[in-house]
């Protein structure tokens, strides 16, 4: 099998970490003496605090510091041992009293990411599957890894997606026990809540169904003895529901806890939960801060705090209902969150608040979907209504300012987030530019010769090459391989190219970048139904063509005024054609489009390498080989060069229409034995239509009669290969017939007679395009690293495309 170099998630968040740390936004340090839960200083400057998650502000109250600091005195800092052997002199006090609050005797946790890690897996039985919701919690995520190694499947929906979620459930139902759905009960950055009702309407009609909260983001503020969010809709804890809740955030201590009303459980997981064997139990300090905190819970105290925050809340909504601050959801939760949909908006606007005396989060991916990057903003007891006010009029004089300044408006940030527009909006959206754009949906209406100027001899993708993939991929009847095309071309005022490119509109495959053990097992369920998980994809180039799709003249200056322009006009066309992803694609590295694209909520992955040969200047094998590394030149003249006696190597100018169907015979073993990019297998009629152009020729091998096995005339190799412009050889498509190609190395000496003809007809580049790199680089060929930049309407189809190189990677809530 073919293979690809995959993109690299660490690598990714880490460039945008970086930027945003860059930035001056985030991975800050505090430098009060001391804190109060109001204000917080940073880099001298001292600022209301609206980035805590401590919505009630018992961090600061008296009576845990006092129990903690008489924790201390009493029992030290730490009770060094497992408790699995036995647990500090305080634990059962605060069990105790977490029970009463709940009714239930709970499991606590040092923390619920390893409150997770000892839960998930014991409660999930080998013979259960999972669906995890898109935005579920990082470390619930990150505990269900564990269970695709045993074999469980692992399914993930579209945030809150009930029609997914059933759909899953049915998939699910013959071949699982119990289905288990795990979701967020309050949601940490746009602070939405879990639709909980109604999935306690669907676990009745699938009784598999089970529920797996967490809901630390709803703990203290919501219910009945602050019991959370989860708890405030059902009352009570049904059989079919478990919890995962915190001690720490707004319950001001330390800790987490789980909930189930199944004690057969409960004693499963305390007695060996993973974590709660072997890791450190809570510190002691921790525990008498939690059981100070549950006394608060277990008042009628708990009920003022939460009516005090509430009012806060309420007041904050009032001022917000008065502005056009994009606000994504507001309800009675203390989590808001202003939706930017640009990160260098969201860069710009909390510097600024910043500047005004506001501490706030900036939101960005993966905490949330690329193009919905924003501001969090919580509320804690600590804030007063003054600074509350302040803030919002903050927001609404700066907001316009950076809008203009990043060359956003409310009208992309509203198409990002899917909020109804009018047509004042519309109408500041529009760019004024001295730059004149033409826009064309066919090659046809596109000088000949001022396109190839500027895009042509790369691969398939010249003047006459786009005529033919436009009449190739029109296929009304097959979804997959009905393709429309956009031409842009961005001049200046002296009619001088600065930019041009084109894009397509397509379906893809969600796994076409994914690992291929992947791939194959989707491939299984697409027997059935052949688009199952696959996007519709307004993308640069086309899934038929490799190399630099969009000219830009750096040295011009308007250059970056051109991309901004394709960018806002490309938008346009993606909004119109309701696509999934935009994606931007086989760029070279450069740090001033990583920069452009990234401000512009584009993110940046690493596409396989692509290959070509640059030196076709040798005049004999011998020099060829010599020109090759030393490593390389043995190779080619021990596992090559004595091969090639074995074939009779034809090149054909037109194929029969029973060759050519034998060819595509040898295609579609090479297609369904390669995953490595796992596009859709082109229908034959497309090679048909080779046969007809005079830009496709086809290099065919047969094997040599006293080197067959079996009596055959039918060839056991071919490249299929476009003629572009005289200048650049394009081996597209390859097929082999795989009984033969191991003994005769036939995929070597395809490459091998590739590179003698691009010779013979005195070209001078051949473009080998993705995949295999390693045998390609044996034959000469130059590695150039590519990059693209996506957009998503959620992370969603990003993700399962496999640019993130998981199945359900990831998510790092804060």
């Amino acid at each position: 099998m073919a293979k690809i170099k995959h993109n690299n998630f660490i690598d990714t968040v880490d460039e945008i970490f970086t930027g945003a740390k860059n930035e001056g936004v985030l991975h800050l340090y505090a430098e009060n003496t001391a804190l109060s839960g109001r204000t917080i200083q940073i880099k001298g400057r001292e600022m209301f605090h609206f980035g805590t998650t401590g919505y009630l502000g018992l961090e600061q109250d008296d009576r845990l510091k006092e129990a903690s600091i008489e924790a201390i005195r009493k029992y030290g800092t730490q009770f060094p041992l497992s408790k699995s052997y036995i647990s500090n002199p305080l634990y059962a006090e605060l069990e105790t009293k977490i029970e009463l609050m709940y009714g239930i005797p709970p499991i606590i946790t040092k923390n619920s990411t390893l409150g997770h890690i000892a839960v998930i897996p014991t409660i999930v039985r080998d013979e259960d599957g999972v669906i995890l919701d898109h935005q579920v919690h990082w470390s619930v995520q990150n505990a269900c890894q564990t269970l695709k190694l045993r074999g469980i499947p692992v399914e993930m929906i579209r945030h809150s997606n009930l029609e997914m979620l059933e759909h899953q459930i049915k998939k699910l139902a013959s071949k699982c026990n119990k289905i288990w759905y795990m979701a967020d009960g309050v949601y940490s950055m746009f602070g939405d809540y879990a639709p909980i009702l109604e999935l306690m309407e669907l676990s009745k009609k699938y009784p598999q169904l089970h529920l797996y909260f967490d809901d630390v983001h709803g703990m203290s503020w919501k219910g009945k003895n602050g019991t959370g969010y989860v708890v405030s809709v059902l009352k009570e804890l049904p059989d079919n529901v478990m919890i995962m809740g915190t001690l720490s955030k707004t319950f001001g201590a330390s800790g987490a806890v789980f909930l189930c009303s199944n004690e057969r459980i409960r004693e499963k997981i305390k007695i060996f939960g993973g974590p709660l064997t072997f890791s450190a139990q809570l510190e002691p300090a921790a525990v008498a801060a939690g059981i100070a905190s549950a006394d608060i819970h277990l008042s009628s105290e708990i009920q003022l705090l939460q009516k005090e925050l509430k009012e806060k809340i309420d007041y904050c909504n009032e001022l917000l209902s008065k502005t056009n601050l994009p606000i994504i959801v507001q309800n009675d939760s203390p989590v808001f969150f202003l939706g930017t949909a640009m990160p260098l908006t969201t860069y710009k606007l909390v510097q600024n608040l910043f500047q005004e005396g506001f501490f706030v989060n900036p939101a960005i991916y993966p905490a949330v979907p690329v193009k919905n990057t924003g501001i969090r903003i919580t509320l804690s007891r600590h804030n007063q209504k003054e600074e509350i006010k302040a803030l919002v009029e903050a927001m609404e004089k700066h907001l316009p300012m950076v809008l203009e300044e990043t060359e956003n408006s409310l009208y992309k940030i509203h198409k990002a987030f899917g909020i109804k527009e009018d047509e004042y909006f519309q109408e500041e959206s529009i760019r004024k530019s001295s730059l004149q754009v033409q826009y064309e949906t066919t090659i046809n209406n596109i000088d000949k010769n001022a396109w190839n100027a500027l895009l042509g001899k790369q691969s398939t993708f010249d003047w006459e090459g786009l005529q033919f993939l436009e009449d190739a991929f029109s296929n009304k009847n097959s979804p997959e391989n009905d393709w429309s095309f956009q031409y842009y071309i961005i001049k200046d005022e002296n009619n001088i190219p600065v930019l041009a490119t084109f894009l397509t509109y397509d379906l893809w495959k969600d796994d076409m970048l994914a690992p291929e053990s992947i791939s194959l097992q989707l491939e299984e369920t697409r027997k059935q139904n052949p688009l199952h998980l696959t996007s519709k994809v307004l993308a640069m180039g086309c899934l038929f063509t490799e190399g630099n799709h969009c000219y830009i003249n750096e040295s011009h200056p308007s250059a970056k005024e051109a991309i901004a322009l394709l960018l806002e006009k490309v938008e346009i066309i993606y909004q119109e054609l309701n696509a999934d992803m935009l994606v931007l694609r086989d760029f070279e590295e450069n740090t001033m489009l990583n920069a452009i694209f990234h401000n512009q909520g584009f993110l940046k992955i690493n596409m396989p390498e692509a290959c070509s040969i640059q030196n076709l200047e040798w005049n004999a094998v011998e020099e060829f080989s010599n020109s090759l590394s030393t490593r390389s030149k043995r190779h080619f003249l021990e596992e090559v060069v004595p091969y090639e006696k074995a074939f009779h190597v034809v090149i054909k100018n037109q194929l029969t229409t029973a060759e050519m169907e034998h060819c595509y015979r040898l295609y579609q073993n090479v297609k369904n034995n390669n995953h490595a990019i796992n596009t859709f297998t082109y229908p034959i009629d497309i090679f048909i239509k080779m046969i007809n152009n005079p830009n496709w020729e086809f290099i065919v091998l047969f094997l040599k009669a006293d080197e067959k096995e079996e009596t055959t005339k039918q060839a056991v190799g071919v490249m299929f290969c476009y003629k572009n412009m005289e200048h650049t050889y394009v081996p597209a498509l390859i097929g082999m017939d795989y009984a033969y190609s191991l003994k005769f190395n036939s995929y070597r000496q395809l490459l091998y007679q590739t590179i003698k003809r691009a010779r013979e007809l005195n070209y001078k580049k051949i473009d080998f395009g993705f995949s295999a790199t390693f045998e390609k680089k044996k034959m000469g060929a130059v590695i150039t690293p590519k990059v693209a930049y996506i957009q998503a309407r959620d992370n969603f189809s990003m993700e399962l495309m496999g640019t993130l190189q998981n199945d359900f990677k990831t998510r790092s809530n804060y």
